[in-house]
């Protein structure tokens, strides 16, 4: 192999290795973390499932903001409060929870396992 594919395979390699190094202020939490939480008046708990999924099964305490909008609804969101974030397995909550990061938020949870886990 010459060095050209040894490049791409190291960048290829980082690139993966990226998605699952934690970023500061995000914390993924368990299901059981999550449900001493989310009846805290100072966190939100958002559900980033499409509202088909939120409507099937959900916990009253989170909002529906699909992933796909959370960009045009974040202003609705205050960014002095903790906030809990969850999906269906785990991944989009962890897209939203960088999103977050990235727009101000500090103290973000990521619920593992989503609503998969929530049983």
């Amino acid at each position: 192999m010459g060095i050209m594919e040894w490049i791409i395979i190291v960048a290829v390699a980082l690139i993966f290795l990226s998605r699952f190094i934690p970023t500061k202020g995000i914390t993924n939490i368990t299901v059981e973390q999550a449900k001493k939480r989310i009846n805290d008046k100072n966190i939100q708990c958002i559900d980033v499932r499409t509202t088909g999924e939120y409507k099937s099964n959900h916990r009253p305490q989170f909002k529906n903001i699909p992933l796909n909008e959370l960009p045009n609804k974040v202003n609705k969101l205050d960014k002095n409060k903790d906030i809990i974030v969850i999906c269906q397995s785990g991944m989009r909550s962890a897209k939203a929870a960088k999103y977050l990061k990235k727009q101000g938020f500090k103290n973000i949870y990521n619920v593992m396992g989503g609503m998969s886990a929530w049983y």
